[in-house]
């Protein structure tokens, strides 16, 4: 696996990526899929998540192949990426994520609910308001929580901070269909407990909606 710092390049400015993709999520994955799509039937293998360093767009992703650079648009750093993990290791963690909790209705068809609305729309018309904050990092911390175990890491809720809560729509392709997502921003320190499962989560990322930038979990010695 690969871990890339994709930069842009001197000879283009921020608006020009801007010019490129509206703001647009999915003109945005598009922008990353084209360093890595190499043949018209290659499936997604790598995990990006946009940031702004110095106010000029920077992306991160971990990939199976190297990103590929075929104009100036773009300055890439790629390295190896085997992180060497251990039982009762301490990291410090980030990670974007698209927190959603599926069920099904009565007729088995199974819906997707933004954990955050979701539990806005429940505690509506309660006398006392639960502030937007308090619910974000509540309800994030629980959907975190819940696919810790599977991911081979262990958290304590203390330990997690989640904020930047962000609702994003966009048309997805030829026919223009409307797709909706959130997203939050999670920082804070986990215990692996499971090498291998762990290593599965870094390298295929955490959640749905990893064709969007959400999902890739970055970390370092906590």
């Amino acid at each position: 696996m690969f871990l890339s710092v994709i930069k842009l390049g001197r000879n283009m400015s921020p608006r020009n990526v801007f010019d490129l993709t509206k703001g647009d999520s999915y003109q945005v994955h598009r922008l990353i899929w084209n360093l890595f799509a190499d043949s018209p039937d290659r499936r997604r293998d790598f995990l990006y998540r946009q940031e702004t360093v110095d106010n000029r767009p920077t992306f991160y992703t971990v990939s199976v192949r190297k990103p590929s650079v075929v104009c100036g648009s773009w300055e890439v750093k790629s390295k190896e990426y085997r992180p060497k993990l251990s039982a009762g290791q301490r990291l410090a963690f980030t990670l974007r994520a698209n927190p959603i909790r599926a069920k099904r209705d009565e007729e088995n068809k199974q819906h997707r609910h933004d954990v955050v609305m979701e539990a806005k729309a429940r505690l509506r018309g309660n006398d006392e308001q639960t502030p937007l904050p308090v619910l974000i990092q509540d309800e994030g911390s629980k959907w975190l929580l819940s696919r810790a175990e599977r991911c081979g890491f262990q958290i304590k809720p203390e330990h997690i901070r989640v904020d930047g809560y962000q609702q994003h729509r966009f048309l997805k392709g030829k026919g223009n269909k409307q797709v909706s997502i959130s997203t939050l921003e999670f920082n804070g320190l986990l215990t692996v407990i499971d090498p291998s499962l762990f290593l599965e989560a870094l390298y295929t990322g955490i959640g749905p909606a990893k064709g969007f930038g959400c999902g890739l979990m970055l970390v370092r010695r906590g």
